[in-house]
């Protein structure tokens, strides 16, 4: 089961800006909704907020919740 969260966004002048709900210190952009949505979730802002505090030498496992 994966975890739901709640993306608010808005277009800007150039860019679609995004936050989630759940994290509000979670804030990045995309030049489309859909690169907005994997910046935010997947490749940029979440991970970042995620990792933060993670020694560089690390290991990872996938768990079920």
């Amino acid at each position: 089961m994966k975890t739901k969260m709640t993306m608010v966004y808005w277009k800007g002048e150039k860019f679609w800006l995004g936050k989630l709900l759940e994290h509000p210190e979670v804030m990045t952009q995309g030049k489309t909704l859909d690169e907005l949505e994997a910046n935010i979730l997947y490749e940029d802002a979440y991970l970042l907020m995620a990792m933060d505090e993670v020694p560089e030498e690390h290991q990872m496992r996938e768990v079920a919740i």
